[in-house]
């Protein structure tokens, strides 16, 4: 089951990413590395950087233990769901209200100008959040189902939307083209919100909502451990969203070639280590809650040696080839030969990290299948702390690779100190047998 699950996982996360990399070959052709690419790249950041942490890590660890171990599930889901999307939907209108500001707290290199661009397309884009929430909730109950297939396919969707924005607007301003690509975000949120209702109703599982009376301390504890579990499956992400921000200090295109280089990056990540993770994860917490923690780590340890193949090939072959995975991919139209060349080293940089960053998802998910998601988050806010020091340090000598070098040296802290806590003899063992 567990080869079957990730194999399903993998194959969709390949469908999306083959599209999102043609979405991507058709921007860098269309728009280029400029302050137009730049602006969508800052409006899109927020809500995909909540769209990972919710839909590759936190709500999930957070939810599945707790509804596994819930007697009153109809009640339990229909609250969190409902608690969770008025908190988004409040949080939407706010950044509508104020996106001048907000764009400002998110790019603070920018300068009043470029500020007046994104702000409207900060608004737009965020609204793509409370229909990835909804995408969310229901792939967790799906996957509690053990049916991953519609959740790993449907991101496709967003891509496909973005390509037919693309193509709508190739022919206008620049500026313009922004403006499609947000409402395509959009409809692409809309889509994954119809297909998982799709599923849902396939499944049996539409009734989740009940307005009666429901006991807090359930709900508490999730939320308790959610924001905990937010904290620890965040890193990587909130590392790029730093590179970002940083970035906004460097020379036009630095951003692009930040967000270029990290979706390349992106792909062996999502395509082995978070597949892995979001099978192996429903298994070992029912193993866990059945107090089989020799089934558990029979898991763990199949899971490792897949995924230290897989991830080691990758970065062997994205290491070697950066230059020419660069030229093949976007190296045409606005986009140049000096962008290749910068986009290849950020590329390597972040590759670097491929191995730490990818194994430590699987370990983590010891952590949170045990109630240890406070000192899962205390881990990664110490990963988080190195890498805002090392970016600060690097970004001067070595500007945009620096920023990606950082991240890296990040993901091998945030590595050790989740074997530190998974227990150094325990991983031996594990890796030995």
């Amino acid at each position: 089951m567990l080869i079957k699950s990730i194999f399903t996982n993998s194959s969709g996360i390949l469908t999306s990413r083959l599209l999102g990399f043609l979405r991507d070959l058709l921007m860098a052709s269309i728009l280029g590395a400029n302050v137009f690419s730049d602006i969508f790249f800052i409006a899109f950041k927020v809500p995909n950087l909540f769209r990972r942490i919710f839909a590759e890590g936190a709500f999930t660890q957070a939810f599945i233990p707790a509804y596994a171990k819930s007697k009153q599930k109809i009640r339990f889901s229909s609250v969190v769901f409902l608690q969770f999307l008025a908190f988004i939907l409040f949080l939407s209108l706010f950044v509508t209200a104020f996106a001048p500001m907000v764009t400002k707290v998110i790019a603070i290199g920018f300068d009043a100008k470029t500020i007046a661009l994104a702000a409207p397309l900060v608004s737009i884009n965020f609204y793509y959040l409370p229909l990835i929430f909804i995408v969310t909730f229901m792939a967790a109950l799906l996957q509690y189902k053990h049916h991953f297939a519609t959740t790993a396919y449907s991101t496709a969707l967003l891509n496909l939307t973005l390509i037919a924005a693309l193509l709508l607007s190739k022919n206008m301003d620049k500026y313009t083209i922004t403006y499609y690509l947000s409402y395509g975000v959009i409809a692409g949120g809309i889509l994954q919100v119809v297909v998982h209702i799709m599923a849902m109703k396939s499944k049996s599982l539409l009734k989740i909502f009940t307005f009666k009376s429901f006991n807090n301390s359930a709900t508490n504890k999730f939320y308790k451990n959610f924001l905990s579990a937010t904290m620890g499956s965040s890193t990587s992400h909130v590392s790029a969203f730093i590179d970002t921000w940083l970035a906004s200090f460097l020379m036009t295109g630095s951003i692009s070639y930040l967000y270029y280089g990290n979706r390349i990056f992106q792909l062996p990540l999502a395509l082995f280590a978070i597949a892995t993770s979001i099978s192996l994860f429903p298994m070992i917490a029912r193993a866990i809650k059945n107090s089989n923690e020799n089934q558990a780590l029979q898991l763990m340890r199949k899971s490792f040696l897949i995924l230290f193949a897989l991830l080691s090939i990758a970065t062997l072959i994205g290491i070697v080839f950066d230059k020419a995975i660069i030229e093949l991919l976007f190296e045409r139209g606005a986009f140049t030969q000096t962008d290749t060349k910068n986009t290849a080293l950020i590329l390597t940089m972040y590759l670097i990290g491929l191995l730490p960053f990818g194994l430590s998802k699987i370990f983590s998910l010891w952590l949170y299948a045990t109630d240890k998601q406070f000192i899962a988050a205390k881990i990664s806010m110490k990963a988080l702390s190195w890498n805002i020091v090392f970016s600060l340090a690097l970004i001067v000598p070595y500007e945009a690779a620096g920023l990606a070098f950082a991240s890296t040296l990040s993901g091998f802290i945030l590595f050790y100190l989740t074997i530190k806590e998974f227990g150094f003899k325990k991983f031996y063992t594990l890796i030995k047998a």
